[in-house]
């Protein structure tokens, strides 16, 4: 069993509270020096207790990695579920949206059903396939080049042709969201087909659990006013719930 003194037990009472510490806080509050702080967070991290970034310390990686969609699949399942769930909700007769492609998305398509009339744009060769069940969903699937681990289409071929469609709305999945950084993807060339996606939708729905909160992905897909609405479960931190809520994006916590 790990030993940690109080001053460490403090400095991961502070990281459950918003996911995330800075050096210069955890200054003031613990009433010590930069050196025994920075010296606290590097034994932490040693243990498998945090993830040390520049000026501080993050509960969770601060930066996605590619993973197959099969492997996202299998994460936060029910949180996903329930994230879809809601999400549904904001499907109305005779809309005209695009959906993006990731797991969180995926699980939105399995149960878009019932339906008088609707049409779907898509990269996303997955939500094609579950769309196709339903004969009151008009379905366009987006050409390009496949990225296999996503089952998605990505490049210049599939940017053109969605410049040619306007949307009321959009879903879109996401890798990471940071209150800095913000929306972000682990894949360039998804991240430029999802800023098109933006500009093309009159409203910009985003689906992200919170594991993918205060991380970084390599590609930066757009500011985190650009939002208009966010539809996460409850494991979101304080924080970075208010700060949502103060540039304007409508935050809704998914539960059971």
């Amino acid at each position: 069993m790990v030993i940690i003194n109080k001053r460490q037990e403090e400095i991961l009472k502070e990281l459950d509270k918003s996911g995330y510490v800075n050096v210069a806080d955890l200054c003031e509050i613990l009433n010590v020096s930069t050196v025994t702080i920075r010296k606290d967070l590097n034994f932490l991290e040693n243990e498998n207790l945090l993830h040390r970034t520049h000026g501080g310390a993050s509960k969770q990686p601060i930066y996605a990695f590619e993973r197959d969609l099969s492997d996202k699949e299998g994460l936060q399942v029910e949180q996903k579920k329930q994230i879809a769930k809601e999400a549904l909700k904001y499907i109305n007769n005779f809309d005209y949206i695009i959906l993006g492609s990731g797991s969180n998305v995926h699980y939105l398509s399995q149960i878009i059903s019932g339906f008088q009339k609707l049409t779907v744009i898509t990269p996303s060769l997955k939500v094609s396939l579950e769309l196709s069940k339903e004969t009151n969903v008009d379905t366009i699937q987006l050409g390009g080049d496949v990225r296999k681990s996503s089952n998605s289409v990505i490049g210049p071929i599939s940017e053109a042709i969605l410049k040619e469609f306007s949307c009321n709305k959009l879903f879109l999945g996401a890798d990471g969201l940071h209150l800095d950084f913000g929306l972000s993807t682990s894949n360039a060339s998804e991240a430029h087909l999802n800023q098109v996606m933006i500009s093309l939708a009159e409203k910009v729905i985003v689906l992200v659990d919170s594991t993918k909160m205060n991380v970084r992905g390599f590609g930066k897909i757009c500011n985190l006013d650009k939002i208009d609405v966010l539809i996460t479960d409850d494991g979101i931190d304080i924080e970075t719930k208010t700060k949502l809520e103060e540039i304007g994006v409508e935050v809704i916590i998914a539960s059971k």
